[in-house]
């Protein structure tokens, strides 16, 4: 299984898709799902944040999907809670922290859909997520405050 976006693996995440520009969720190209997946997640997260930060989550994304369009959740998707007990995308913020942070988008295709409210937080989903794993994929992106684009 595969993700993908408009920027390459392990390189920094557009201004557009950041809380410097307006802060929608980039697109994201889904490839290779395993037949045997009923559903998939995503979770977007910040590995710099003690403790890790949920920037979005998504569950019960059907497994025809293969984009994720920029500023949108799938029809027949779910929005989980993220940090801050909110729905919806959020976007690296550079003007947060200094330095360079590390930005992760983390799929899974799952041999279940999951049978959880919009309300339900990363600890729930992931637990409800235990032993129905098929596949992951992980697309890394970078934010750097020190970035001309930040300035």
């Amino acid at each position: 299984m595969t993700i993908k976006s408009v920027f390459d693996h392990a390189t920094e995440i557009p201004k557009n898709y950041t809380c410097f520009g307006p802060n929608v969720n980039p697109p994201l190209f889904i490839d290779e799902v395993p037949e045997e997946a009923k559903s998939l997640v995503l979770i977007f997260e910040d590995l710099n944040s003690a403790p890790l930060w949920t920037h979005w989550m998504l569950f019960n994304i059907p497994v025809t999907t293969t984009e994720i369009k920029e500023g949108e959740v799938p029809q027949g998707a779910v929005e989980g809670l993220a940090n801050n007990h909110t729905h919806g995308y959020e976007g690296p913020c550079p003007k947060y922290f200094e330095g360079i942070h590390h930005y992760r988008y983390r799929l899974f295709a799952l041999g279940i859909e999951l049978d959880l409210p919009a309300a339900s937080e990363r600890d729930i989903v992931e637990q409800q997520m235990e032993g129905h794993v098929v596949a992951k994929a992980d697309l890394e992106g970078i934010c750097n405050s020190n970035s001309p684009m930040f300035a």
